[in-house]
Formats: structure tokens, sequence, C-alpha cells
């Protein structure tokens, strides 16, 4: 087995862990918390969202990226953006804690004051491990990202259902990021035992600023972007139709988070260590495109088909609203792994300016076309959503194709191929869910099992899934006690 294929299955195998195991307790304690509260308590925090993801972006950067690209990074790097980050947090949680009055008559909800001052303390928690993270992907160490996500996960669940359960209404979820974040701080801080030297080498800062800089600017550009909607929808409808679309939203995002977890969260430092082989590389590059889309693609297409009677089992039937917002979604969110395994490739070969121009120009339209329909609803800003990622996977693939020989038809090839098989398969099962007059949870069994076998006699006798049940079956056979 060459080392990029044996690295590749020891992170996969631990990256595998986290995420179903993660996704498992994320599903069952959002499921409880969904019955405990409203859907205009998930709307509130939803409010917030766009102006903790800034400032989160802010405090980071881009120095993460910078520094796992970087081959001869030193202490000295390491203590420099921990201190950039620190200062960077401090002065963001200042500015959150004096605007948080002005936030929440913007929304017109006075409660938005307080919530906003606590919940921003998790923007200085991330800021104290933010290296120590780096250092863990760097290392490969996705066993202690796997007992780190799990246990904040749990802890922090736990704490917001308590809340929940003693009438705490919104203060629940705010409890849950911080109480998540804080037991994140205390493991990776004793796990990796790394202490900050608390100096700061301007050398340093400048040589990895000018690649970071050019992710800072594309990431807040993404990053207001993808929180746009919820601001809009927050300002022009209500806290409870906000509800209604970020927990519809959510169930549609459950594939592409899994994956981009387990392959997503591996691709990165892996292919820059291939980052001057280009061949290699494409190569490697396009078995994850083939590999994401076997997974996501079904998973996206089935959670459409099975929207409403998932919804009314899982939430009851006070969020029935949030299955449209699902359905029409989920044919978004199965291209984003093209999309964003496009803008890692440039990351990996230093190309951030190229980055940054493809940003700039996608989000100026797409900003246009989400503001053109508002006037059409909810569901009709989710449908624009899915027209944007159409868009940007015409322009993602541009600069890869002039680089690598490898546009827009030829990843398609390797997404179409599943598309077709996934919607050949759920096709029964969103029939099934249209027309039979059964019990909720009887047609969310049916259709999902009906689904799940058709795509696995479809894909029999393709490569890259016999390719990922010899790699399953190999990592077993590994574990085994001889």
């Amino acid at each position: 087995m060459s080392s990029v294929k044996h690295e590749t299955l020891v992170s996969v195998k631990w990256s595998l862990l986290e995420r179903f195991a993660t996704q498992v307790m994320q599903f069952g304690l959002g499921l409880v918390l969904a019955r405990l509260l409203l859907p205009s308590d998930f709307g509130a925090v939803g409010m917030l969202a766009i102006f903790l993801a800034l400032s989160q972006t802010f405090v980071d950067s881009g120095f993460g990226q910078a520094l796992i690209r970087k081959l001869d990074r030193t202490e000295q790097d390491f203590s420099t953006v921990f201190c950039f980050n620190l200062v960077v947090a401090v002065l963001l949680y200042g500015v959150l804690f004096a605007c948080a009055p002005l936030i929440s008559r913007f929304f017109s909800m006075p409660v938005l004051t307080p919530l906003l001052r606590v919940q921003a303390l998790t923007l200085l928690v991330g800021a104290l491990m933010g290296i120590h993270q780096v250092k863990l992907t760097i290392r490969l160490d996705f066993r202690g990202m796997a007992l780190r996500s799990l246990l904040s996960c749990l802890v922090g669940g736990v704490a917001g259902i308590l809340c929940a359960w003693r009438g705490l209404g919104v203060w629940a979820l705010v409890v849950q990021a911080l109480t998540a974040q804080v037991v994140n701080l205390v493991f990776v801080w004793l796990y990796l035992r790394w202490r900050p030297r608390l100096t700061f080498s301007w050398t340093s800062f400048r040589e990895m600023g000018s690649f970071g800089s050019k992710l800072l600017a594309s990431s807040l550009l993404h990053t207001g972007y993808m929180h746009l909607t919820t601001l809009i929808i927050g300002r022009c409808f209500s806290a409870r139709d906000l509800g209604y679309y970020n927990r519809g939203t959510q169930f549609a995002q459950l594939p592409v988070d899994s994956m981009n977890g387990v392959l997503g969260k591996v691709l990165y430092p892996i292919l820059v260590k291939l980052q001057h082989d280009d061949a290699h590389l494409v190569h490697v590059y396009r078995k994850y495109i083939s590999m994401m889309s076997l997974v996501i693609v079904p998973g996206c297409l089935l959670l459409a088909a099975v929207a409403r009677p998932l919804i009314d089992f899982l939430l009851t039937p006070k969020w029935a609203e949030a299955a449209l917002y699902l359905q029409i979604y989920a044919f978004a969110i199965m291209f984003d792994h093209v999309c964003s395994l496009n803008l890692t490739l440039l990351t990996v070969k230093g190309r951030s300016d190229l980055f940054l121009r493809l940003e700039v120009i996608k989000k100026t339209i797409s900003v246009a076309m989400l503001l053109a329909a508002v006037p059409y609803g909810v569901a009709g800003i989710c449908v624009s959503r899915v027209l944007y990622t159409q868009l940007a996977v015409a322009l993602n693939t541009y600069y890869t194709g002039r680089l690598f020989g490898i546009g827009y038809f030829t990843q398609m090839l390797d997404f179409m191929r599943y598309f077709v098989l996934a919607f050949l398969a759920c096709l029964p099962a969103a029939l099934l869910c249209l027309f039979a007059a059964w019990p909720s949870w009887l047609l969310l069994a049916a259709g999902s099992l009906l689904a799940l076998v058709l795509y696995a006699l479809l894909l029999r006798r393709d490569a890259v899934a016999l390719e990922v049940v010899q790699l399953v079956r190999s990592s077993l056979h590994r574990q085994r006690p001889s």
C-alpha cells in the first residue's frame, strides 16, 4: 500500500469514527432540543450567526491554513499566530459587546443583546485553542480530533438539554455552544501539552500573512454570503421562519457535513504533500471527488425524497414547514463538495490570488440573486441557492481546468454518474412518500430502505464503490488481533 493510501486509510478511519459518532450524538441531541424548544428559539440564535462567523473568520485570518501549508514551520510561527489570534479575538469581543444593542434593535428582539454578549465568549475560547487544532491537523492526529469532538459534543449537548428541560428557552442553545467550546479547550490543552511562548515575529507574520490575507478576504466573502441568507430572513420575515429554514437546511447538510468532516479534513494535509507532483495530485483529487459523490449525492436525494415523513416523525408536526426548505436545499448542497475541493486544490498550489478572485466574482453575482429572491419568500431564497451553486461549480472549475486539465466537464463526469444512479434509486421512495397514506414512521423506514437497496444494486459493479469497500475491509482486517 502506498504511503498516501496508507495515511488516507488511517486518517479516514478515525475521521469516520469522529463524524459518525459525533453526528449521531448531535442528531439525537438536536431532536431532543427541537422537541423542548420552539422554532423561534433556534431562529433567535440563527440571527447572531453571521456576526459570530465573521468574527471567527477574522480571528483565524487564514493563518491556520498557512501554517498547515508551510513545510518549514517553526515554533516561532506557531507562537506568532497564537498571539495574533488572541489579540484579535479580544478586540472583536469588545466590538460585539458594544454593538449588541444595535444588533438587537436591527432585528427588533431585545433578548439578542445579552445572548450575543454571552455567546461571543466562544471567540475567546476558540482563540486559545486554534493552534492546538492546527497541530492536530498537521500531525494527521485524527484520533485526538475524534476524542475531542465526541467529548465536547456530548457534554455540551447534555448541558443544553438540561437547560431546555428547566425552561430556559433560547439560553439552552447558548449554554450548549459555550460549554462545548470550553470542553474542547480543556481537552486539547491537556492532550497536546503545547504551550505558546507569547512572542511575536513580524517576519513570520508577514511571510504567512501574504498567503493568509487572500484566504481571509475569500473566507469573509464566503462566510458573509452563507450567513447573509439568515440575516435577510431574520430581518424581512420572522425568527419563526428563520427557525424553519435553519432546521430544514441543517438536515440537508447532514451528508455533506459527514463526508467533508471525514475526507475533506483529511484531504488538505495529504494534498499539500503532493503539491510538487501534479500528475499524482490530480489522480488523488479526482478519486476524492468520486468517493465523496458516491455518498453525498444519494444522501441528499434521499433526504429530499423522505423529507415530509422525516420532519413529521423526528421533530413533530410543529416543524412541518421545514420539509419544503429541506427538499429544495438538498439540490444545492449536493454540489458543494465539488466547489470546495476545487478551491482546496488552488490553495494547495499556493494560488490564493485566484481563490480570492473567484470569491469576489461569485459572491457579487450571488448576492444580487439572493436579494432578487426575497419577494418570493423563504422558498424563493432556497431556489436562488440552487441556482447559485450551479454557477459556483462552473466558475470554480475554470482555473483547475486551466492549471491541471480537469475542467468542468471532466469533474461533472465524475459527479453525474452518481447523481443519475442515486436519482433512479430515490425516485420510487419519493413517489411512495407522495402518494401513500401511511404513518410517517412507516413511510420513512420503507422509503429509506427501498432507496438504499436499489442504490446498492446499481453500484454492485462500480469501481469506486468496490475500492471503498476494499478500504473498509482492509481497515477492519488491520484492527483484528493477531
